[in-house]
């Protein structure tokens, strides 16, 4: 079999005396170079080979519950695996020092390996380990390394997450439940560059990541501080009353509402709005249901008007928060929401915006109960207050103030959500480059919004 590259040649050796010594299996790969169809175009001085001929693949152990211990050597599970980074204290299991020693040590991670989540909602995330504490693989993780370190791990690591690598990971994927190992690994084609190209490559996009990260933060930051400044003027509205303000509990203040039963007009057409369909970020209505009233769930029970609030009464939903517009008069929605339909006395937008408030969400965390399917009643809902102007035109003059702010936030959320997502298409291009052979500086321009 031919290679050509020397570092790739130095690599298949040190795989073949590593299974001579028995400190790796030997899978009987049989792979073919050089390969015959590559991916994609890269430098002559690169070359394609399979991740199993370049570095260690190993899966885990299956460690079961009655091995559990309080204490000893821990395991790594994919709940410790972030992406980028390895939380020993998100997931503490562990087995005994003589179970570790007797027959587990050689799953023992290294310094610089780099773990990956191979199964589950978490697959494909990696980080490397960067840790002195003695750590375990178990059942869906595995971690990768060059052999000898003859090449740069954390080049390996890069490539780990571009979208190249992992497209080719899901392209294995047969059920609902991803899971890989090494069969699926070992057949990723890789491109291999010298030594030092690897070294530059990675210098690069630690500078580059570096610079994206910080980004990130900044934009993470004015993103939540802009959210805190409206909830911040909202609670200084409900909290700090002025003259002419009066305090009544919300079931002195809201119309009585009716349930009704769509399966009495079998053939009419209804929009159903059930527990999901408010948008917990931005309190507007989406993903709806149109079915014939024969067809409506038994939780299709709570007819709603135009300018009705409706909020999920049942955590973590409580805060999917709506206004009815038009377009949804005289439709109905689930009986997991609480509809709010206040009488002459008080600008139903008012109220909308009396529900965003912490002080209400916070009375409403005390009032549920029930461990699986916590909730409130509407009676419950009923007796919590609400302080308002007595005079309609003082409230809309507040609904009013509240609504251009709202805007304003709503715009500047919007600014900030497309910065972290160009930052993130950035990333992905930077890689794609990088892998490509296509790095040529170090200067990385970051996305302006």
């Amino acid at each position: 079999m031919s290679y050509n590259n020397s570092l790739l040649y130095e690599l298949v050796q040190v795989k073949k005396r590593l299974i001579s010594e028995k400190k790796i299996l030997d899978k009987r790969d049989k792979n073919i170079y050089p390969i015959s169809e590559a991916p994609y175009l890269i430098p002559k001085e690169w070359t394609w080979c399979y991740l199993s001929d370049i570095s260690i693949i190993q899966e885990g152990p299956g460690i079961r519950k009655h091995q559990y211990t309080n204490e000893g050597i821990q395991f790594l599970t994919v709940t410790n695996i972030l992406e980028g980074d390895v939380d020993l204290k998100k997931s503490k299991k562990y087995i005994s020092l003589n179970e570790y020693n007797n027959t587990y040590k050689h799953f023992t991670i290294n310094y610089g390996d780099i773990v990956t989540a191979c199964s589950g909602g978490s697959w494909g995330k990696s980080a490397m380990f960067l840790n002195n504490e003695t750590l375990i693989l178990n059942t869906s993780t595995l971690r990768l390394r060059f052999f000898d370190d003859l090449g740069s791990n954390k080049y390996l690591y890069y490539l780990t997450k571009t979208d190249y690598f992992k497209n080719n990971l899901s392209s294995y994927s047969t059920g609902q439940q991803p899971n890989y190992g090494y069969s699926h690994y070992s057949k990723i084609p890789i491109p291999l560059p010298p030594l030092q190209e690897q070294q530059r490559i990675v210098s690069i996009l630690d500078e580059a990541f570096t610079a994206i990260d910080k980004a990130k933060a900044n934009t993470e930051q004015n993103l939540k501080n802009a959210k805190e400044l409206f909830e911040s003027e909202l609670q200084r509205v409900f909290s700090e009353k002025g003259d002419g303000w009066e305090e009544k509990t919300l079931g002195d203040v809201l119309q009585k509402t009716k349930t009704i039963d769509p399966t009495k007009q079998p053939e009419k057409e209804f929009v159903y709005l059930d527990v999901s369909s408010v948008n917990k970020e931005n309190k507007e209505i989406e993903n709806v249901t149109i079915l014939l009233g024969k067809d409506a769930p038994s939780r299709a029970r709570k007819g709603i008007k135009a300018n009705d609030v409706i909020f999920a009464t049942v955590r973590p939903t409580h805060s999917r928060v709506a206004i009815i517009t038009d377009e949804y008069d005289g439709q109905v929605c689930s009986t997991g929401y609480f509809v709010l339909r206040a009488k002459e006395m008080l600008n139903n937008n008012l109220v909308f915006y009396f529900l965003l408030t912490n002080s209400f969400n916070k009375q409403m965390e005390k009032l549920q109960k029930g461990a699986s399917y916590p909730a409130v009643t509407d009676s419950e809902v009923k007796s919590i207050k609400i302080s308002f102007p007595k005079s309609l035109k003082d409230q809309k003059t507040i609904v009013s103030k509240l609504d251009a702010l709202r805007e304003q936030t709503k715009k500047l959320e919007a600014v900030y959500v497309q910065k972290l997502q160009d930052l993130e298409e950035l990333k992905k291009s930077v890689l794609q480059k990088a892998f490509s052979g296509e790095l040529t500086s170090k200067r990385v321009e970051l996305v302006k919004k």
